[in-house]
């Protein structure tokens, strides 16, 4: 079982970046929330800012929400 982060995510930013604030992860991604193209932007994303492989990044909650929660 690995570490679980709780993130917002931020569709239709200017530039895709990974930030934290007040503790909580923000992502924002230039990619739309249609057919699940914000949320792999989401765990490419997370990917280059943790230093893992896509592969082991999971989106636990909130699929279809800005709210989720993903685990490494």
């Amino acid at each position: 079982m690995g570490m679980k982060y709780r993130i917002v995510v931020k569709p239709h930013a200017n530039k895709d970046e990974v930030i934290e604030q007040d503790g909580q992860l923000i992502v924002k991604t230039k990619s739309k929330p249609i057919d699940g193209e914000a949320n792999r932007a989401v765990i490419r994303l997370l990917s280059e800012y943790f230093d893992v492989p896509k592969s082991q990044i999971t989106i636990k909650s909130g699929a279809g929400n800005r709210h989720k929660v993903i685990e490494i």
